[in-house]
C-alpha cells in the first residue's frame, strides 16, 4: 500500500488532492466520481465519511453530506467505499471527519478497519491536538498516519506540538472560518507555510478556500507539498445532479486543469 512519504517522493509538483463526501450523491455515482477524479491526475484522496453536523464545513459540504446520508451511505459503507477505490488504484487515501462516527464505531476498531480497508491517515475535526493522545496511539497502534490541522491563527507554541505529533502530512488552513471557495486567499497562508517548513519535514498541504487553478500554484511557489481543493469540486456535482454525465466530465476537466497549472507552475 503507497503511503504518503512513497507519494510525495515521487512526485516533482505538489501533489493534487480533491476532497469528496463519500456517497454524494449515492455509492455508485460517489465511486464512478471518484475514479474519474483518479484518471485525471490525482495524487492523493482526501475524503469525508457524511456526518449531521460538520460544524467545520460550510454549506457546499453540508448539503453534500445531506445527501450522502439520504442516499443511506454510513461507516460501514464508506469503508467498503474505500476498498473497491483502493482495488481500483493504490491510491494514498486520508479521511476528514468527526469524532462522533468514530467513538460510536469504537475508536480503536473503527482505526484497524480503515487501515484494513487501504487507508492512510484520519484527520478528526472536531478534536484538538489537546485531547488527541489516545486517538494518536490508537492510530500508530493501527499503522496510520497522523494528520492535524494549523490555522492562521495557531499560535508559535501550539504549531510546535502540532507538527511534532504530525506525521502523514499538516494540513494548513489558507483562511479563517468554515471550508468553502473563495476568491482569494489570505496573504498569511505563504509566512504560515514557511513558518512550518522550519518546524518539521513533514510534507505541508494547504486546504479551505482553494478554488481555481491559480489559487493552487500560488500556494505550491509558496512552498506547500500538496494542494488540497474541496468545495469547488464538491459544488460541481451539486449543481449538475440532474445530469451525471456532466458532473463527471466538468469534474474530468477542472482536476485535468489544475494539475497542468500545477505541473507547469512547479517545473
Amino acid at each position: 500500500m503507497k503511503t504518503y512519504k512513497e507519494l510525495f517522493g515521487e512526485i516533482e509538483n505538489a501533489a493534487l488532492i480533491p476532497f469528496f463526501v463519500i456517497g454524494d450523491p449515492d455509492f455508485d455515482t460517489s465511486l464512478e466520481i471518484v475514479k474519474t477524479a483518479i484518471d485525471a491526475g490525482a495524487d492523493i484522496l482526501e475524503l469525508g465519511i457524511p456526518f449531521s453536523d460538520p460544524i467545520a464545513d460550510g454549506p457546499t459540504i453540508q448539503k453534500a453530506d445531506i445527501r450522502a446520508l439520504e442516499s443511506g451511505m454510513d461507516v460501514h459503507k464508506a469503508l467498503d467505499f474505500i476498498k473497491l477505490i483502493k482495488q481500483y488504484k493504490d491510491i494514498p487515501i486520508g479521511l476528514l471527519m468527526y469524532y462522533n462516527l468514530i467513538y460510536q464505531y469504537g475508536a480503536e476498531k473503527f482505526f484497524n478497519d480503515f487501515k484494513a480497508a487501504g487507508g492512510n491517515s484520519v484527520l478528526i475535526a472536531d478534536m484538538t491536538i489537546d485531547d488527541a493522545a489516545e486517538t494518536i496511539e490508537l492510530q500508530k497502534g493501527a499503522g496510520l498516519d497522523t494528520v492535524f490541522m494549523v490555522t492562521p491563527v495557531t499560535e508559535q507554541q501550539r504549531m510546535e506540538k502540532i507538527a511534532a505529533q504530525s506525521t502523514g502530512f499538516i494540513y494548513t488552513v489558507s483562511v479563517l472560518g468554515v471550508t468553502g471557495s473563495r476568491d482569494s486567499l489570505s496573504s498569511s497562508v505563504g509566512g504560515l507555510i514557511e513558518n512550518l517548513k522550519k518546524l518539521t519535514d513533514v510534507p505541508v498541504c494547504v486546504g479551505f478556500g482553494i478554488s481555481k487553478p491559480e489559487h493552487a500554484v500560488s500556494v505550491a511557489k509558496a512552498g506547500a507539498d500538496g494542494v488540497i481543493i474541496g468545495s469547488k469540486i464538491v459544488s460541481l456535482i451539486e449543481v449538475n445532479l440532474g445530469d451525471k454525465a456532466k458532473i463527471l466530465r466538468e469534474i474530468r476537466d477542472f482536476i485535468k486543469e489544475v494539475k497542468k497549472s500545477l505541473v507547469a507552475g512547479c517545473s
